[in-house]
């Protein structure tokens, strides 16, 4: 299933932000190019959430985009299966969007250490905001064809390479530590639901056609650069480096000196490459449960659903006890509720299956997610995340590809079962791999070294 990895993970202990002294740096500058710095804008005396200067701003950028991508997922895979009637053209829409995320990743990551975070953002969600028009006159002009797909889901490839990395430091930078908790249980919150309506709103436009679906992501990526311009974030000269090996092999050194944190990102690659049936439900939907576009909408938008009842459940009672046990539990759900799905005949079942697949993916990601966060420097914030938006863009992208090309060769049903098996067997070798992550135990005690 398509990841929604940029689920917050609960704070350990984060040094404390150092906070803008001038209300003039609390704003977008538009002639300093350097970074944005892990700074926050100054906090109000009220001690309420949404009076935290940024926020606003923050979640509806981060929501926008989100509903906008599961939108646009659903009408690019539904109209390239409406072409070609073939699995392999769905393969082709993973790869296609994988293959510029992994040629420009270490790029990108290096640009959000070194240049303005703020800026790079915003120029993407243009771009996609472009991209998703152009999609939409040639929906509309009925001249569509498969190859403007696949380039249009490329530069939508490349535009979130640069994006995520930078998006990944925005919250740590604009509430303090104190806050931190609260403001990521609302922004994932907000975040899953954006996934649940996204996929269900894309199923419901695309029977009016996919121009229209193409002209809401385009607005909705434009609401998120609206949303990235009124970030409080402050601007700080950084030293300037020349992109090279030795800035690549710090970060892979930093990480082979933290298994528990290389054990986790790796287990959710295997995982969810294993394991990946996203591809498929265009094919589920059509042929095996002849649900149409608004069933794979509701498809889409079930491992969200079981996501949401997850992370409000974490909102009640974080997970600090025996971490590492129950992520490995968790990817083995993960496992066997993609085999429940891959046989199942009924919509009801479907649904079910894939709202468990869901709930437990976030346990994964929280874990994921803390290690990432919490034990990474400012200073390599960037860099790190950008590896870790790699292998979620592998597992994502890849695991489409593998599932369709699969699905070619065996069948859909086969190809997604033997999938679901791959991940159970990922889970217990990387459980004898990794022991120290096994044995992890309270994630609020996570912090960067």
């Amino acid at each position: 299933m398509t990841r929604s990895k940029n689920f917050p993970a609960p704070p350990g202990n984060i040094p404390p932000p150092a906070h803008a002294t001038n209300t003039a740096d609390a704003r977008p500058d538009a002639h300093n190019i350097a970074g944005d710095c892990a700074g926050d804008a100054p906090t109000p005396p009220s001690g309420r959430l949404v009076h935290h200067p940024g926020l606003l701003a923050f979640l509806m950028a981060r929501t926008s985009s989100s509903f906008s991508s599961c939108v646009q997922a659903v009408a690019v895979g539904w109209q390239i299966y409406a072409l070609t009637h073939s699995a392999r053209a769905l393969a082709m829409v993973g790869l296609a969007q994988f293959l510029p995320m992994i040629c420009l990743t270490m790029v990108a990551g290096h640009a959000a250490d070194h240049m303005n975070r703020r800026r790079i953002a915003m120029t993407c969600q243009a771009v996609e905001a472009t991209s998703a028009l152009v999609m939409a006159i040639a929906a509309f002009g009925g001249w569509t064809t498969p190859g403007m797909i696949y380039a249009m889901v490329m530069v939508f490839g490349a535009a979130r390479a640069f994006e995520m990395p930078c998006q990944q430091t925005f919250l740590p930078s604009i509430v303090p530590p104190h806050m931190f908790p609260r403001a990521a249980a609302v922004s994932s919150s907000l975040f899953q639901a954006a996934a649940v309506t996204g996929p269900s709103v894309g199923g419901l436009l695309y029977g009016a056609g996919a121009g229209v679906c193409y002209m809401v992501c385009a607005l909705g990526f434009g609401m998120a650069m609206l949303g990235t311009f009124l970030l409080p974030l402050r601007n700080m000269a950084r030293a300037r480096q020349p992109l090279s090996v030795s800035m690549f092999m710090e970060v892979w050194h930093f990480m082979r000196e933290r298994p528990d944190m290389l054990g986790a990102i790796s287990l959710d690659l295997f995982a969810v490459l294993l394991g990946g049936a996203t591809a498929m439900l265009p094919v589920y939907a059509s042929d095996i449960l002849h649900a149409g576009p608004t069933g794979l909408g509701l498809l889409r938008a079930a491992p969200a659903m079981g996501a949401v009842a997850c992370a409000l459940f974490f909102v009640w009672k974080p997970l600090n006890k025996h971490a590492g046990a129950f992520m490995f539990a968790a990817v083995a759900t993960f496992g066997v509720a993609t085999i429940v799905f891959a046989f199942s005949t009924s919509m009801p079942l479907s649904i079910f299956a894939l709202a468990v697949l869901g709930a437990a993916d976030v346990i994964s990601v929280v874990v994921r997610g803390a290690l990432v966060q919490l034990r990474t420097p400012d200073s390599m914030r960037g860099r790190v995340s950008a590896v870790n938006m790699l292998f979620i863009g592998s597992s994502n992208q890849l695991g489409e590809f593998e599932s369709g090309m699969l699905a070619s060769l065996v069948g859909p049903v086969e190809a997604v079962a033997l999938g679901g098996a791959g991940t159970i067997v990922v889970t217990l070798l990387w459980m004898r791999m990794f022991p120290g992550l096994r044995r992890l135990d309270r994630l609020d005690d996570i912090h960067a070294d």
